[in-house]
């Protein structure tokens, strides 16, 4: 599924597959909820008990999809800037959760061969660790302090994931302010540059968990489904996996604008 890098105009296609770019114009009227897609890691997924693992040729689909449409992936940050220029037309954000190694090694080429930007949320207090927070397994590495560094001079967006992976709903206060705060700072520092974006870990959310990630100074905030919380803090995402092809992918943008509604500042 390897592709090589794609033409500056893309071919065109029958009237019926171009329904996503048209409602991509229209998505970017203010109020309406940005489309913003979650993955995790990008490799081997023969063993992925979570099915949170796209192989590379898969990511290489579904990244042509978003080309052959008329859309563009980009990190959450420039997505939101440019809708509040309303340039936002054909823009969607891509998500990757939890900061694996496999992100500078497999995913990023496939992004940068489709020329699409994206979010990387890392946790910067298990650098060089691995995901223990995934009982079942398999585990897999997570980037170092060099591989982070690395990341952020290829350009993409950094953004907390909290320093450990911890339900911030069932944390303490003095927990609470160290996962959000400190994590930011330690990332700020590590990178150097500002950190915008915070995304919850395991996707639960409550408002004490949204009062802590915007006190700590972040623009915006990512979760999964964040049910009645609403705003630029508690962004929706949709899951994208393995089994996500052409069919399901357009399923899923229509499907996403249908069910969320329209919210303030985003």
């Amino acid at each position: 599924m390897s592709a090589s890098a794609p033409a500056s105009t893309p071919a065109p296609v029958p009237a019926a597959a171009t329904e996503p770019a048209d409602r991509s114009r229209r998505s970017a009227r203010p109020g309406s909820v940005p489309w913003v897609a979650m993955y995790h890691s990008v490799g081997d997924c023969s063993d992925d008990p979570y099915r949170v693992t796209v192989t590379p040729e898969r990511l290489d689909a579904q990244l042509r999809w978003l080309h052959r449409h008329g859309l563009r992936g980009v990190g959450v940050a420039e997505l939101l800037a440019a809708r509040s220029r309303g340039e936002g037309r054909g823009l969607v954000g891509l998500t990757f959760d939890d900061g694996y190694a496999d992100f500078l090694t497999t995913a990023l080429p496939v992004l940068e061969r489709w020329d699409c930007g994206a979010t990387l949320f890392v946790l910067p207090g298990r650098l060089g660790g691995e995901n223990v927070w995934d009982l079942l397994g398999p585990r897999k590495p997570l980037l170092t302090a060099a591989g982070i560094r690395a990341v952020a001079a290829a350009g993409v967006e950094l953004g907390s994931h909290g320093l450990t992976h911890v339900d911030l709903t069932k944390a303490d206060d003095e927990l609470l302010r160290a996962e959000v705060a400190d994590s930011r700072a330690m990332l700020s520092e590590l990178s150097g540059a500002p950190v915008e974006g915070f995304c919850y870990p395991y996707g639960t959310v409550d408002q004490r968990a949204v009062d802590a990630v915007r006190a700590a100074g972040y623009g915006y905030g990512c979760a999964i489904d964040p049910r009645q919380l609403k705003g630029v803090h508690v962004l929706p995402r949709v899951h994208i996996g393995e089994n996500d092809t052409a069919v399901r992918l357009r399923l899923k943008y229509r499907l996403h604008r249908l069910r969320r509604r329209p919210v303030r500042g985003v």
